[in-house]
């Protein structure tokens, strides 16, 4: 699905925090909203229609059970995503899950596999985010449920969410890539490594360039592919972007994510999309959220680049032939 195939986007509030480790990711679709996130898509020739919010519990702020915090909340959640996502997919719209933590990723992103196993189609998963969030119970120091999304799709988790989506592991590994990785816990860290994740983490990107690091992260891409962004504002540099409940410090800059953004929306495959972690609580007058919005933006059309018409653009060249996303 591309965005000239695909007529018309889905706004889906998510508005909980359940599965994160501070208050206030709940505020952040109205924040979204507030920052005009379906003006400007609009404006990029985008139908938009806002799905509203889905409705779940709220957040009990209680200490983990059996190495979880909030796991029934957090399957609640993710089964309105899940459903809300498929249900979307399936009217042939591009949903956009206006977030919330990232546990949500569970429901839109096992909503989405289960439509490319019916459609016979392939799957890229875009994880752009400051942490790896492969945590299990038996590696995460809080049991947040927000630092083991992407574990639990690839199979490794409760019963309950590993179930949203019908099928367990809901994606293989190999259909991901994460970018701007730069916090991962020690445990987390061998587990990356054993599942064979393609990690270009934020030493990839300096030593690497962005432009170079999402070429090697979109290879491969083609019509069949279903190009799915699970973006987490933290991905960027807290100087920029300082609404969120985990900063860590040397994320990418605006000019980065920006060419980060342009990049995917270059190949037209864009077919769904996470935004998540923005916290209002942490931010200054919105200043994220409109941040978020712009990068948005930019994932449907908008380039902050100037070029002539039909003038070829310069190829970016390896610095060190053959080098590979690390692994951690």
């Amino acid at each position: 699905m591309s965005r000239r195939s695909v007529p018309v986007a889905s706004l889906i509030g998510a508005p909980t925090d359940v599965g994160a480790s501070e208050r206030g990711a709940s505020m952040g679709p109205e924040a979204l909203r507030v920052a005009g996130i379906q003006r400007r898509l609009e404006a990029h020739g985008l139908k938009v229609i806002d799905r509203g919010n889905l409705a779940g519990p709220g957040n009990p702020w209680l200490p983990p059970a059996e190495g979880y915090r909030h796991l029934a909340e957090v399957v609640h959640w993710n089964r309105a995503v899940h459903d809300a996502v498929h249900a979307e997919l399936g009217r042939n719209r591009l949903p956009i899950v206006l977030g919330g933590d990232h546990s949500l990723s569970v429901g839109s992103i096992s909503a989405v596999a289960r439509h490319c196993r019916r459609t016979g189609r392939k799957l890229r998963v875009l994880w752009l985010d400051a942490h790896a969030d492969f945590n299990t119970s038996e590696l995460s120091p809080s049991g947040n449920l927000h630092g083991m999304p992407l574990a639990c799709l690839c199979g490794f988790g409760p019963a309950e969410l590993l179930a949203v989506g019908g099928e367990s592991p809901a994606i293989s590994p190999d259909c991901v890539r994460q970018i701007g990785i730069r916090s991962v816990d020690a445990g987390e860290r061998r587990f990356v490594h054993e599942q064979n994740l393609d990690v270009f983490d934020m030493r990839y990107v300096d030593e690497m360039g962005m432009r170079q690091t999402m070429e090697d992260a979109l290879a491969g891409l083609d019509a069949d592919t279903h190009l799915h962004v699970s973006f987490d504002v933290d991905f960027l540099d807290p100087e920029i972007a300082p609404g969120v409940g985990t900063t860590v410090p040397g994320g990418p800059t605006y000019r980065e994510a920006q060419l980060c953004m342009e990049m995917i929306a270059d190949t037209g495959r864009l077919a769904s999309l996470d935004i998540v972690e923005l916290n209002p609580a942490f931010d200054v007058r919105n200043r994220t959220a409109a941040l978020a919005v712009d990068l948005v933006e930019s994932l449907f059309g908008k380039s902050t680049l100037v070029r002539r018409p039909g003038r070829a653009v310069p190829t970016a060249r390896r610095e060190a032939a053959g080098a590979r996303p690390v692994r951690h």
